[in-house]
């Protein structure tokens, strides 16, 4: 099972959107301890909103689905903001 998921920084007060076939809770903890990318900028990030697929591929293109949208305020329609 694969996910896609959308995570908070409060401290950047952004979004951050990604796809994993891990745990979810597996993935956020490496964005919050071992990161060096976009989310090693904060430590504070939380996990606001996923949805699990069946396939890698699946979970990816909802990924980019959303990325595309380049919206704050669909991304926070979609997570009930």
């Amino acid at each position: 099972m694969c996910h896609f998921y959308i995570l908070y920084s409060q401290l950047l007060d952004r979004y951050y959107i990604g796809y994993t076939c891990d745990s979810v809770d597996g993935r956020l903890h490496q964005h919050l301890l071992e990161h060096a990318g976009f989310t090693g900028k904060a430590k504070d990030w939380k996990l606001v909103y996923s949805e699990a697929y069946a396939t890698k591929a699946e979970a990816h293109a909802r990924e980019r689905q959303v990325k595309k949208w380049k919206s704050r305020r669909l991304i926070e329609k979609l997570i009930g903001v």
